[in-house]
């Protein structure tokens, strides 16, 4: 697990994490919506028009309804990003984070606009009578590339697995197990049932399970983000402010929170953006291809709506959660995951300033080439399960582990315990103890801080769900579609089997790690449509200008 860790880590290191792809995707967001003249401002009003159906007739050609396309993008894009992806930047990036969550979300609306727009205008008809598009039409069909149509149809098919299927599955299902004690593979067996069900049907049965879900789960896990931010209502405008004070500085220290510079802080809240929404990545124009419209800018305005609705209303809800309870920057009793835990020499704490600024900047995108913290080898005692930590400190969820105890098979440990460059070689024991929180579990206590208790974690579960599965069979459509155009529409049932059976399997597999995997892989199809927009310009404003003036002479006629 560790070598598959460490793998994963070195290619989100070359792709999501490095310095060039925050900068690559918010430029091509920038560069569009300078030169389209601020789509996501001016058509923002005619998007909501075109959603109702007002631009566009029964036997227009497409499988969808314009809200049935936009339900399937948010079904795809409105999950566990929001609830354990914001919490995941808010642990990683403090504050700041959200900052750049919402200019990924501004900027994202047009972005969303042009690969919708572009990616409509070159669908095809399957073999089966159903709309097939996406990026791989425009790459193909547009710009002549099919190199670059196939490695994103090919991106986009692993993506499917990583980024819609798996981080969802393993979410879900733990969060069930911690708020109702079902096991986790009861959930997968029964979860993957409800899927494979769902997604045998089609297109037209995944959009009808979207548009059900989708309003549904947005108004149940709004009522509960309000109750929180009303019982903590004095610490709502100190939060809020919080992340406009820190955007270009990195976040400063609070409590068990040791910091965030602000190259991480601008990186995590980008990447974390991405996860959320979507945009760029080109997984939403396969959705709204299915749209019925002769008008391909009509969908593209139409998805303009999707960051809006799912980063700068459900993700600012879970932030403001999380940052007004005060969860973000306190200790919880918690199990240490190994990808999460690392043991370094000498004994710091976290109520020393320079322990602090020592630990945070070993813990940065790219630590400083004479970092002083360094990992620990050796063997440590270990009595009733208490560790000697005398000359080393344990780090869990970037944090000063507390009260750590160490056990074998339930019961306290007694012996030496092997550590070798900062991990336990023995994987039969099990650290715990108490340290930050990220990702839903965040979530779900930041939930109950209000009048709701305890329920709070209950109905972040059930949101959690709802959102997961709904992204699930969302990215099952998304990787059938790419399916299709690689190999044709006999593959999409192997396809769909082993998208179920993957399902299962994510629920019993090491969160962290699957977190790593969907950041690769989100990467992997983000870079070629970027590139791919980017030599469309042209025409996607030549196609915007003139559905504009077509439009405005109807509204005049």
């Amino acid at each position: 697990m560790a070598l598959i860790s460490d793998f994963f880590s070195l290619l989100d290191s070359l792709l999501g994490s490095a310095a060039y792809f925050p900068i690559a995707l918010l430029g091509v967001g920038l560069l569009f919506t300078i030169y389209l003249g601020f789509p996501q401002i001016r058509f923002f009003g005619h998007a909501w028009s075109v959603l109702t159906g007002k631009h566009s007739t029964s036997d227009d050609p497409g499988d969808t309804s314009h809200f049935q396309a936009l339900s399937t993008a948010l079904s795809g894009t409105v999950g566990t990003g929001n609830i354990g992806g914001v919490a995941f930047a808010i642990f990683l990036g403090g504050p700041a984070a959200l900052f750049w969550m919402w200019a990924t979300a501004f900027l994202g609306m047009t972005t969303k606009f042009v690969e919708v727009s572009i990616s409509h205008k070159y669908r095809k008809q399957d073999d089966q009578g159903f709309m097939a598009g996406g990026p791989m039409y425009y790459m193909e069909y547009g710009l002549g590339m099919k190199w670059l149509a196939v490695f994103f149809a090919v991106a986009t098919v692993i993506s499917s697995f990583g980024s819609g299927n798996m981080p969802q599955a393993n979410n879900m299902a733990s969060g069930i197990e911690t708020s109702f004690g079902v096991p986790t593979y009861l959930t997968g067996l029964v979860f993957a049932g409800l899927m494979a069900f769902v997604i045998v049907g089609g297109v037209r049965r995944i959009a009808a399970v979207a548009a059900a879900l989708v309003p549904t789960m947005g108004v149940l896990y709004a009522l509960g983000a309000f109750a929180v931010i009303f019982s903590n209502l004095d610490q709502v405008l100190p939060a809020f402010s919080s992340v406009f004070e820190y955007a270009f500085t990195g976040s400063a220290a609070a409590g068990g929170f040791l910091g965030a510079s602000f190259a991480y802080a601008f990186n995590r809240g980008v990447n974390r953006g991405l996860y959320s929404n979507e945009a760029g990545q080109g997984s939403a124009p396969i959705a709204h291809a299915a749209a019925k419209t002769k008008e391909p800018v009509a969908e593209g305005m139409v998805a303009i709506l999707e960051p809006f609705i799912d980063t700068l209303i459900i993700c600012t809800l879970t932030g403001l959660v999380i940052l007004s309870s005060g969860v973000w920057q306190e200790k919880y009793a918690t199990a240490f995951s190994q990808t999460d835990t690392e043991i370094v020499a000498g004994a710091y704490s976290d109520k020393n300033p320079d322990h602090v600024s020592q630990l945070s900047a070993h813990l940065d995108l790219m630590p400083p080439a004479n970092d002083p913290v360094r990992a620990f080898s050796g063997t440590l005692t270990v009595q009733a399960g208490v560790p000697d930590l005398s000359n080393v400190t344990i780090i869990h969820n970037r944090s000063v582990a507390e009260n750590v105890r160490v056990s074998a098979q339930g019961e306290p440990f007694d012996g030496l315990m092997v550590v070798e460059e900062g991990e336990l070689m023995d994987r039969s024991l099990s650290l715990s103890g108490e340290s930050l929180l990220h990702s839903v579990p965040l979530t779900s206590k930041a939930f109950e801080q209000s009048f709701l208790g305890s329920y709070g974690g209950l109905l972040v579960t059930v949101g959690l769900t709802l959102f997961a599965f709904s992204t699930a069979i969302a990215w099952s459509y998304y990787g059938d579609r790419a399916i299709t155009y690689l190999v044709g529409t006999a593959w999409v049932l192997p396809y769909r089997c082993l998208y179920v059976l993957g399902f299962f399997l994510a629920t019993i597999v090491d969160t962290s790690l699957i977190w790593l995997i969907s950041a690769v892989t989100v990467a992997l199809m983000t870079l070629p449509n970027l590139i791919g927009m980017f030599l469309m310009r042209k025409e996607v404003k030549q196609m915007t200008q003139d559905y504009w003036q077509k439009n405005r002479s109807v509204e005049s006629g």
